[in-house]
């Protein structure tokens, strides 16, 4: 495997950036690998790198650097705050852009084969991943949210007022038992995609929590239903941008 750690330059600063990809059998196609708050960390270096071994290039960029180039979360009450406060400088249209940013950087790269992108955005960043699929239409054909957020919401940037405009598949996991997603509003975002005729998928995973994925997380952590979000991930990614190029 190839691991890098990049430096890409954007409108609002140098973002750095973990590029991870196969050493061999390329060019790959690109998937962008969105944190979630507690921000860009060797947790989800290795979960970038799972995918990776599938063969795709991965970029996994820090969100955070037009304040910080290092975030650490600490599980405190004044590192909540301070993750809360980095969360909060984010809005749907920074990502996009640092989105569309990612995506130029790998279209100059040889390892990378300048097709359909694939994009998953956890927690923070699951709107993120569902804003960019209808900012960047032409490009990004596969997108995940895994236990996302703010996804449906009465806020004018809120994802779903724009979903008219994907194209790609897009996947939504959703916990069990998330204080964030409240069903009620998971039933809306699903009828509003029904109406505007998404292609897409709602999946709740019984019995887990926010946060699932991470093996970090404590007791959060449920390991069968990890496994299983990348089964739905690396599958939607095969089906929409391994397969097809632009």
């Amino acid at each position: 495997m190839i691991i890098n750690e990049i430096e890409i330059e954007t409108p609002c600063g140098m973002m750095n950036t973990l590029i991870t990809h196969p050493d061999e059998n390329g060019p790959f196609p690109v998937v962008l690998f969105l944190m979630d708050a507690p921000g860009k960390r060797e947790e989800l270096h290795d979960m970038a790198m799972r995918v990776a071994t599938s063969g795709y290039y991965v970029m996994l960029p820090n969100l955070y650097y037009r304040r910080t180039r290092n975030f650490v979360y600490e599980p405190t009450p004044s590192g909540r705050e301070k993750m809360l406060e980095e969360m909060a400088s984010l809005t749907n249209d920074l990502a996009v852009q640092d989105c569309q940013e990612l995506i130029k950087c790998a279209d100059a790269d040889p390892h990378t084969n300048k097709g359909s992108v694939g994009c998953v955005g956890y927690c923070m960043s699951g709107p993120f991943a569902f804003s960019a699929a209808s900012a960047s239409p032409s490009r990004i054909k596969a997108a995940a949210s895994i236990h996302g957020v703010n996804l449906f919401t009465d806020k004018d940037d809120s994802p779903h007022r724009k979903a008219n405009q994907i194209t790609a598949e897009i996947y939504f996991a959703m916990a069990e038992n998330d204080k964030w997603a409240d069903p009620t509003v998971v039933k809306g975002l699903d009828e509003h995609l029904k109406s505007v005729g998404t292609n897409f998928r709602i999946e709740w995973y019984v019995g887990t929590d926010h946060g699932f994925v991470f093996p970090n997380r404590g007791a959060l952590y449920n390991k069968l239903a990890a496994e299983k979000h990348f089964e739905r991930i690396l599958s939607l990614f095969d089906r929409n941008i391994k397969r097809t190029t632009t």
